[in-house]
């Protein structure tokens, strides 16, 4: 098997090389989704816990 034939993946090279690159992407995008949620869950509660403290005054 050369490299060539390889990277061909038997003329599916396409589907193969396309999966794995859309499999990369979401790895890549998946945790910068995350933090972003979990940064506005956070000030979205620290908005709630002020507002709380607020009214007790």
């Amino acid at each position: 098997m050369t490299i060539s034939e390889f990277f061909n993946m038997g003329g599916y090279a396409l589907y193969v090389w396309g999966s794995f690159g859309v499999t990369v992407l979401f790895m890549v995008i998946e945790p910068v989704i995350v933090r972003g949620g979990r940064r506005a869950t956070l000030q979205r509660i620290s908005r709630i816990v002020r507002l709380d403290a607020e009214e007790r005054r």
